[in-house]
């Protein structure tokens, strides 16, 4: 592609209609969000407020009938949420009725049956608490061990914490709590379930900590999962089975996570399921054929982009947003749409 190709496809795109689709995950105030997942009930008010006086508000399911006739309507937001934390139904669904906007949930069906909380918030429960854990840790993993020396990690002082309020983990500095908590968790993430499963338990009794049983961490039930979907503002999507990361899993195995949960949400629910959202957006062109293979219309990734006439359906680009005000909300719309 010569120069002016290269200048005419970078004008075509500024002058393409272009929507956007925007990611949550909680809508909660948690004591400690390591990874960034909520938005308070009151910013997320003032979010809505502001596309609902500047945006055109849209379902996914809408967006992808207009992406299928050429036409993504300018300006146009779409709301998903990833996980399934019942927060969604405590406290995202009741503001998005009073605002009248449309969004799309992905579902992990395996976490609406059992009785504990997501993987991650278990790790967070063991490690990040304040206090004096032993100076090494080690784990199996395909027979092999593995360990960690935790150094200045052992202790976590209130102030720690407090200071880890502002920070993601792959930013931790080396050496400290934080920074052992991501270490751990990269581990545990490349584990099939049952593997990372007895893990936790592992570090659970290592650290010397009960089982993770905060009420509001949890993900929703199937009743629950019905009420969330109750009526025609919130579609319901699917998210695996088990919340992997797809593209270690062999191609049977991806099968199983991927067309596994669509029949059991679609059991759960009784209506069709037709979007999907990729696990920490993780992907390949495997995936995406397994993906349209087992029936979903769409599938939503976690690349930061705009929706444009010529967007895969089965990559669709997403922005996730932080505990922002409605002023800097509205900041980084512009920003988006501006640039990306």
């Amino acid at each position: 592609m010569n120069l002016i190709q290269q200048v005419g496809k970078k004008l075509t795109e500024r002058l393409t209609p272009r929507g956007l689709i925007l990611m949550y995950h909680r809508v909660a105030e948690p004591d400690l969000d390591p990874w960034g997942l909520s938005v308070s009930p009151d910013h997320f008010a003032e979010q809505l407020d502001v596309i609902k006086r500047y945006f055109r508000p849209m379902s996914l399911q809408e967006l992808m009938e207009r992406h299928g006739n050429g036409k993504v309507p300018n300006r146009s937001i779409t709301i998903t949420f990833d996980d399934g934390y019942v927060d969604n139904l405590q406290n995202a669904k009741p503001l998005l009725e009073h605002y009248d906007i449309p969004g799309t949930i992905f579902l992990v069906t395996e976490a609406l049956v059992e009785e504990r909380n997501f993987w991650w918030d278990e790790l967070e429960w063991a490690l990040l608490q304040v206090g004096t854990l032993p100076e090494r840790l080690e784990l199996s993993k395909n027979g092999n061990r593995h360990g960690w020396e935790l150094g200045s990690g052992v202790r976590y002082s209130p102030e720690d914490r407090r200071e880890d309020r502002r920070k993601r983990p792959w930013d931790a500095t080396p050496g400290t709590r934080l920074a052992f908590f991501y270490s751990v968790w990269q581990h545990l993430i490349q584990l099939p379930k049952p593997e990372r499963l007895e893990a936790l338990n592992v570090v659970r009794a290592w650290a010397g900590v009960e089982t993770d049983n905060r009420s509001e961490d949890r993900a929703l039930t199937p009743a629950e999962a019905n009420q969330l979907g109750h009526g025609d503002l919130v579609e319901l999507g699917a998210h695996t089975v088990t919340h992997p990361s797809l593209t270690v899993l062999t191609a049977a195995r991806q099968w199983e996570e991927i067309q596994g949960s669509k029949a059991q949400l679609e059991n759960i629910i009784n209506r069709r399921v037709t979007s999907f959202s990729y696990p920490h957006g993780d992907y390949s062109t495997e995936t995406t054929t397994l993906v349209q293979n087992a029936g979903f219309d769409c599938a939503c990734t976690t690349e930061f982009k705009c929706v444009s006439r010529g967007t895969d359906p089965f990559q669709l680009p997403r922005f996730q947003v932080d505990d922002w005000d409605g002023e800097t909300f509205l900041r980084w719309l512009a920003k988006w749409y501006a640039f990306s």
